[in-house]
């Protein structure tokens, strides 16, 4: 038994759970009121069988006792395994990083810290003032500038160079730290007659520089390559001097820009911080999510910018030889992760010609106002989406539906996503019955040798679910899997290290790169996962497998809610009558009971529905497998 596993066995989920939810009986299971977000009917259901637990509200997600410790306290997967282990007693394996390691990532902290001290005082020197008349001509105040630390990097080719030698640093230590460039001249300073923006990781620490160039010099923003302190598409500027703003105001706005926060921050605006690269990952959303029940995406008016914050493409490469971006995070993901957190994403987009900058500046009642009025992402795309195509045409209406239709698949919650498909219809003049059978219509059938691809897999306990593991082993044997896998939502998979590791692949461009993500407290799963023995099937085999798992895991959430939503209506009918209830069901006035039973009969009857649906369409699949022999 892994230690992780030794951990889940000593402890009762209801324990757990019922330490901050007054839980109640519900046939097998119990119920309460959600923890993450308000509720006046219980939809927080917890197994004790499964010893897993579901917000079956607008939560929509659930997992197992890590993952709800994750998520109540805010903790990353080591931190919420540490503590359970300690409260069960279970001892951890010692894998600190080596004092060599740590000292060594000190020195690169160290080294960033002299190179700012560095360039803030060019600032001030002669050679300093074209970027001075910058910061002046922007609006920063002396204040501002000193708080951010602003700063410039010399023109010449070894003059931050020069000084961290001087400093004691060595030549493959400035260069590690992301100062420095081996070329084919030697080594040469990274930033040059450019004006810089220390950034700190979340904990205060320098890690890194984002430097704006004040010539002709490509490309315009230089950020520090990727270093063992520095991973752009996992850090946002300035969160370190926003998190307690965050916290206060239940509500984190991310920009664009560097100059777009600093403007922000000095004009009382502290919740703003800026994504580091021309697309937000979803490594950077998860950042702020622990922080604050809301994130608003604010962004420009023209039409790139409606595309920079949020990019469906993967990885690309700027001019000027700057490092390759990590994974963005499409409109279908970010939905996807909203659907599996209590996190409400929200956009805004500024008036034309206006950035952050501009309008907090000109105007900062308005953007005040502009941020509480922020529209759910769903909406926005909507409008996106309408305004792109010609409408009075039918082929304009069909790319209308094709484009939004596929973010809607990522909805779990059947409540928000009939409300998008009833705007759906009556703008693109289709029936709400065949935008929904386009949502769920199957995309392929499965080959009979896959039909039950688990069966070899192996767990160490009772309650572990195969299909989890299967699936994330299934990604990480086959490359050709990554399309299809990104569009996996974490929220299926009950387990913690499995959502986990999902999630860190779905993050890592490559399986060497997953590697080097990979917390301490997973390398035992993750390597268990590497070595199974999983069949040799081919790429479409591998595709059907993926997707039966897939299948079967959505199957089970369903029936899990069916569960959970059979025993909340029973509980109801105790409460006020059997006969009160099925009567009102039986004749179609379920208006005629309370708005919160009204709820529960309702999403309980598009439970069944689903449930019926997906029967029939495996049962047709079954049959065309046979006839076709």
């Amino acid at each position: 038994m892994s230690e992780i596993e030794e951990v889940k066995a000593r402890l009762d989920i209801a324990d757990v759970v019922g330490q901050h939810v007054q839980l109640q009986k519900a046939g097998r299971t119990l119920k309460g009121l959600c923890p993450f977000h308000p509720e006046k009917t219980p939809s927080f259901i917890v197994s004790p069988d499964r010893q897993t637990w579901h917000c079956f509200g607008a939560c929509a997600t659930g997992g197992d006792v890590i993952s709800f410790v994750m998520k109540h306290d805010g903790l990353d997967f080591g931190d919420a395994l540490r503590l359970l282990a300690e409260r069960t007693g279970v001892k951890l394996k010692e894998r600190r990083v080596s004092e060599e390691q740590d000292r060594a990532r000190k020195r690169l902290h160290d080294a960033n810290e002299a190179a700012a001290e560095y360039f803030t005082r060019q600032l001030t020197t002669d050679a300093g003032r074209a970027a001075q008349s910058y910061i002046e001509r922007r609006g920063i105040d002396e204040a501002t500038s000193r708080a951010f630390r602003l700063g410039y990097s010399l023109a010449g080719w070894n003059d931050t160079i020069d000084h961290l030698r001087g400093r004691g640093f060595t030549d493959h230590e400035i260069v590690s730290a992301g100062l420095a460039i081996q070329g084919e001249n030697g080594l040469h300073d990274r930033f040059r007659n450019r004006l810089m923006f220390p950034v700190w990781d979340a904990k205060g620490r320098m890690i890194g520089f984002g430097a704006r160039a004040l010539d002709d010099s490509m490309p315009k923003y230089l950020n520090t390559a990727q270093t063992a302190l520095f991973d752009k598409g996992g850090t946002l500027y300035a969160l370190n001097k926003a998190g307690d703003a965050i916290k206060r105001e239940g509500r984190a706005v991310i920009v664009e820009g560097y100059m777009d926060v600093i403007a922000a921050h000095q004009f009382g605006f502290e919740n703003v911080v800026a994504q580091m690269g021309t697309a937000l990952t979803e490594r950077q959303v998860r950042l702020v999510q622990r922080l604050a029940p809301q994130i608003v995406l604010a962004l420009d008016a023209d039409a790139a910018g409606t595309n920079a914050a949020v990019r469906g493409h993967d990885v690309v490469r700027q001019a000027g030889g700057e490092e390759a971006e990590a994974p963005a995070v499409s409109w279908r993901g970010l939905l996807g992760h909203q659907e599996t957190t209590s996190v409400d994403l929200r956009v805004v987009v500024l008036p034309e010609g206006k950035d952050p900058d501009d309008f907090v500046r000109s105007n900062p009642d308005a953007w005040r106002t502009l941020i509480e009025d922020a529209r759910p992402v769903l909406e926005f795309r909507l409008e996106v989406a309408a305004a792109a195509h010609d409408l009075t045409d039918p082929r304009g209406r069909s790319q209308l539906v094709q484009e939004y239709l596929p973010l809607l698949s990522a909805v779990g919650d059947p409540v928000i996503r009939a409300h998008y498909l009833q705007r759906l219809s009556r703008i693109a003049q289709v029936s709400e019955e065949e935008l929904t059978s386009m949502v769920t219509r199957p995309s392929g059938r499965l080959e009979p040798q896959v039909r039950r691809p688990i069966q070899s897999v192996t767990r160490g306990t009772a309650n572990v679910d195969q299909k989890e593991a299967f699936l994330v082993a299934l990604l990480l044997r086959y490359p050709g899997l990554r399309e299809q896998g990104m569009g996996v939502t974490a929220g299926l998979l009950w387990e913690a290290e499995a959502r986990r590791v999902l999630e860190l692949w779905q993050e890592s461009e490559s399986l060497e790169v997953l590697k080097t993500n990979v917390p301490v407290e997973l390398t035992d799963y993750f390597e268990r996962l590497i070595l199974w023995k999983i069949p040799q099937y081919s790429e479409a085999v591998a595709a059907d497998a993926l997707a039966d798992c897939v299948k079967r895991l959505n199957r089970r959430r369903l029936e899990a809610e069916q569960q959970a939503m059979t025993a909340q209506i029973a509980g109801l009918q105790e409460e006020l009558g059997g006969a009160t209830i099925t009567s009102a069901f039986a004749e179609g006035s379920i208006a005629d009971v309370s708005p919160e039973l009204q709820e529960t009969l309702q999403h309980g009857e598009d439970i069944g529905n689903e449930l019926h649906k997906r029967e029939r369409k495996d049962g047709r699949e079954a049959v065309q497998s046979a006839v076709d022999g």
